[in-house]
């Protein structure tokens, strides 16, 4: 097995104390950084002469960054790799210039869909200050959830939703014919999930904007939409105009996707700030997928 002779961790990356330990079974040193970078040159500055970096989600690790740093040959993500082109690192250089990339998947799921859960039961029974959505207080139980995306996310949200009794429509660039006929989910176009969905759940990849002017007016009004996606899912602007009709509200977890922090200035527009998928059991898978990707790539 190759040994990591200096392994760098540039920011806050969620690893326990265990976690920590664990990693100096594949490095000479591992050095981990409980604070933010404020600059790309600070980034360069913490990686110097490492020859693997674990990284999070909400630090671009660009050419600018990458070509600074000629010892570096591993990244491990600590956060979600769906794709190269939502990814915060620059996938393709890396490639390039023979510096491997791993990320991970299915570990933050369960969380998201509580947080979901859980608001969309607040809302629709009034207990968070607020008019009941629909009037009066009512159930989870009948209504119409829209979910944007059926990877492993939107699926976790679906399986929650669907345990107190709504009905489940999604729309996806790929339909799961599986999930349709095993779970009973209807798949729907866009404009018209939008039309009929009292609920909308966007759990998009990073990056992905679906919903403009026209999508916003064919939501309407008396609805609710969610997004723990990393990003907005939707036009700024468009997003303000539909804010502004009767009985709507926008709830997300993160300030990544909220987009634009004027959007806290509406009374219907709610952001816990901080990632609902984070929860301590979601550390711990995080630590161990982490840690599975740095053993198999010491082993090869």
């Amino acid at each position: 097995m190759k040994k990591i002779r200096k392994l760098t961790a540039i920011q806050p990356v969620s690893f326990l104390p265990e976690g920590r330990e664990a990693v100096n079974a594949y490095c000479d040193q591992a050095i981990f950084y409980d604070t933010e970078p404020q600059s790309d040159e600070e980034i360069i500055s913490r990686i110097a002469d490492s020859d693997a970096v674990f990284v999070s989600y909400n630090r671009p690790i660009g050419e600018n960054i990458l070509s600074a740093c000629p010892e570096l040959k591993y990244i491990g993500m600590c956060c979600s790799l769906y794709s190269a082109a939502s990814s915060n690192v620059d996938i393709a250089y890396a490639a390039a210039h023979g510096i491997k990339v791993t990320g991970i998947r299915d570990y933050g799921d369960e969380g998201v869909a509580e947080y979901i859960t859980a608001e969309l039961i607040r809302r629709l029974h009034g207990t968070d200050g607020s008019a009941p959505l629909l009037g009066e207080s009512s159930e989870v139980s009948g209504i119409r959830a829209g979910i944007l995306g059926m990877g492993a996310t939107a699926q976790a949200v679906a399986r929650g939703l669907s345990a107190f009794g709504a009905d489940i429509c999604y729309y996806s660039r790929t339909r799961k014919p599986e999930l349709e006929q095993e779970k009973g989910y209807q798949y729907q176009e866009l404009h018209e999930l939008l039309r009929s969905c009292d609920v909308i759940c966007s759990c998009l990849s990073k990056n992905v904007t679906l919903l403009y002017e026209s999508e916003f007016e064919l939501l309407g009004e008396n609805k609710i939409l969610f997004n723990t996606s990393l990003s907005p899912c939707f036009d700024r602007k468009a997003i303000e105009n539909w804010l502004k009709k009767q009985n709507t509200w926008y709830c997300c977890d993160t300030l990544m996707g909220l987009g634009d922090s004027c959007l806290l200035e509406f009374n219907n527009v709610k952001c816990q700030k901080r990632p609902s998928g984070m929860t301590r059991q979601a550390v711990r898978r995080l630590n161990e997928k982490v840690l599975e990707n740095l053993r198999e790539y010491c082993q090869q």
